[in-house]
């Protein structure tokens, strides 16, 4: 069943969002080589819970860290470890805040030094996907067009489009409905005011298929190349959507 939210539960919900933002940021700071993908969960952990937040990836069905980092060939659900970033990584980091209930989810994709010209591509066209997408979103619209706006969009610019994982509704749970596909689908959902959505476009460099690591978390690509991952939390409004998880 899709929720709408009321204007109080949006209201939390932007302040769930905005956490996440400066976490992000925080982040970013701290992002270089030599650092440790744990180092960076610490501090992400640590910077959530002084704003009086939960990073609720935290024991999310058995995930054992605060944060998912996902390097190169990893497209999600990277588990922080003692693996140094080294020059030319592309490193997704994904964050879910919970606060006074209700979550906050988001993604940025960065190439820390220096990459080549196909792999920066990469990450600026999934990010740009994402706003693609973002650009049909309004109260009416068939949730369809914005699956097929991204799948588009990856599509004319030489990137396959992940099919096993999907964005997904968000509230007081994580993942709600309605599933938020990155490809065209039969879907009959028709976007509402208030509805809250999480899109993330997963583009890979290489062929689309994936698979699951031994650690029964972490996606990969089968090829071995690079993967992006962009997210926001947004909220449908009448003309359109407004950021979540933005400043």
């Amino acid at each position: 069943m899709i929720s709408i939210k009321s204007q109080r539960e949006i209201d939390i919900m932007k302040e769930a969002g905005h956490i996440n933002y400066l976490t992000h940021q925080e982040l970013k700071k701290a992002l270089k080589p030599g650092i440790t993908t744990n180092e960076l969960n610490i501090i992400a952990d640590k910077f959530i819970r002084s704003h009086g937040a939960i990073p609720s990836s935290l024991n999310y069905e058995g995930f054992p860290k605060s944060i998912c980092i996902s390097v190169n060939d990893e497209v999600v659900h990277g588990i922080p470890s003692n693996r140094k970033i080294k020059n030319g990584d592309v490193v997704s980091i994904d964050i879910t805040v919970r606060f006074k209930g209700y979550e906050s989810d988001s993604a940025n994709t960065y190439i820390v030094g220096d990459a080549s010209e196909k792999v920066t591509n990469l990450v600026e066209n999934t990010k740009n996907a994402l706003y693609e997408g973002l650009k049909v979103v309004k109260a009416g619209v068939k949730l369809n067009e914005v699956s097929k706006s991204i799948e588009d969009y990856a599509h004319l610019n030489g990137l396959s489009v992940v099919e096993e994982l999907v964005g997904h509704g968000i509230g007081t749970s994580m993942h709600e409905d309605p599933d938020v596909p990155n490809f065209y689908t039969k879907s009959t959902v028709i976007l509402k005011e208030g509805m809250t959505i999480c899109v993330e476009p997963m583009l890979n460099l290489g062929k689309k298929d994936v698979y699951i690591d031994d650690n029964d978390w972490t996606i990969k690509t089968v090829d071995g190349l690079p993967s992006a991952h962009f997210e926001h939390t947004i909220v449908v409004t009448k003309n359109g959507y407004e950021l979540l998880t933005g400043e």
